[in-house]
C-alpha cells in the first residue's frame, strides 16, 4: 500500500502502477526535467493550455495521485495510462475535468476499424481518482457476439443503451459507415455494428478483450442539444477528484506556496507545501526556521 502523509495525518492507496508502454517515456521525462521545489516552477504552460494542481508536468509538483500521469511533449500535453496515450483538449479546472482525444477512435465522418484502436482502460490506482464522466457514451463498433459484453443475455444486448441522448441509433446515420459498409438487415450472425455503454456498465474500455473491432467516445454538452451525431461532441470526457485533503492544499496556497510532493523511499510519498527555497509539512508560515529537507 502507498502511504501519504502529512503534519499528523497518515492516508493510504494503492500503489500507482506505471504500464511498460510509458516506461521509456517516463525515464526520459524523468532525465530531462529537474525535481521541482519552488512555488513558482508548480504552474506550466503546455501549448495553450495551463496545468495547475492537482496536475503537473514537474517532478514533486502537484497531487501524489497523479504523478506520472500528464506529459508536455512538443507543446501537446499528453495524458498516459495504460491504455496508451491521449492527446488532451482541455482541462476545466471549475468543472473537474478533461477531454480527451484519441487518433484511432472513430468520428461520424470517418469510421474506423483497426488493430492500433486498444480503447480507454485505467490502472487500478488511477481509478478512485479518474473516471469517464457519467454522460460520456462509449459507442463500441462491431463486437462479436462472442464478446463478454453479451454473454447471458443472447440476442437481447442488455448492455447497450442510450446514454443521455447519444447512441448507436443515431451514430449508425453517419456519412462514415458507407466507407465500411453495414451489416445486412435480417443477418442472425456476424458482429454488430454498434453498441453503446457507458465507462461505469463495464469499469473498462478494452476493445481487446471486448472483442470490437473499432470504438467512439460522445460526451454531452447538455444544455446544448446537438442537431445531430455530426454536431456531437467526440472525444473522452475523464472527471477527476481532488482527494479528501484539498484543505492542506488550500492552506498551502494561502501561504503563498505550492502543493507537492517527495518520495521518502519505500512506498511512502509526503505532501509537502513548496515555499520557495524550503518545503513545509504544513504552509509557509508554519515557522520561522524551515525545513529544507526535501
Amino acid at each position: 500500500m502507498k502511504s501519504y502523509t502529512k503534519s499528523k495525518c497518515i492516508f493510504f492507496h494503492s500503489k500507482l502502477h506505471i504500464s511498460p508502454k510509458m516506461r521509456p517515456l517516463t525515464l526520459l521525462y524523468t532525465l530531462l526535467l529537474p525535481v521541482a521545489t519552488s512555488a513558482a516552477s508548480c504552474r506550466s504552460y503546455c501549448g495553450n493550455l495551463t496545468v495547475d494542481y492537482p496536475f503537473a508536468t514537474r517532478p514533486g509538483c502537484g497531487h501524489p495521485a497523479y504523478r506520472n500521469l500528464l506529459f508536455c511533449i512538443n507543446d501537446f500535453l499528453l495524458l498516459h495510462v495504460v491504455s496508451g496515450s491521449y492527446r488532451v483538449l482541455n482541462i476545466d479546472y471549475a468543472y473537474k475535468s478533461l477531454t480527451l482525444h484519441d487518433p484511432h477512435m472513430s468520428t461520424c465522418h470517418d469510421i474506423l476499424l483497426s488493430s492500433a484502436a486498444t480503447g480507454f482502460s485505467l490502472e487500478p490506482s488511477r481509478s478512485p481518482f479518474l473516471s469517464p464522466d457519467p454522460n460520456n457514451a462509449f459507442l463500441l463498433i462491431r463486437c462479436s457476439d462472442e464478446s463478454p459484453l453479451f454473454q447471458g443475455f443472447p440476442r437481447q444486448h442488455l448492455p447497450c443503451r442510450n446514454i443521455s441522448g447519444l447512441g448507436c441509433e443515431e451514430f449508425l446515420t453517419c456519412p462514415g459507415w458507407a466507407s465500411v459498409g453495414r451489416r445486412r438487415v435480417g443477418l442472425k450472425s456476424g458482429p454488430m455494428d454498434c453498441c453503446a455503454v457507458s465507462f461505469e456498465s463495464i469499469k473498462s474500455v478494452n476493445l481487446t478483450k471486448l472483442k470490437c473491432e473499432g470504438y467512439s467516445s460522445v460526451y454531452s454538452v447538455a444544455p446544448l442539444k446537438p442537431n445531430g451525431p455530426d454536431d456531437w461532441a467526440y472525444g473522452i470526457r475523464v472527471a477527476y477528484s481532488s482527494e479528501q485533503d484539498d484543505a492542506f492544499c488550500k492552506s498551502c496556497v494561502a501561504t503563498g506556496g505550492a502543493c507537492g510532493y517527495a518520495e521518502r523511499g519505500g512506498d511512502a510519498v509526503e505532501e509537502l507545501c513548496l515555499c520557495g527555497s524550503w518545503n513545509s509539512t504544513t504552509n509557509c508560515d508554519s515557522s520561522k526556521f524551515p525545513n529544507t529537507n526535501n
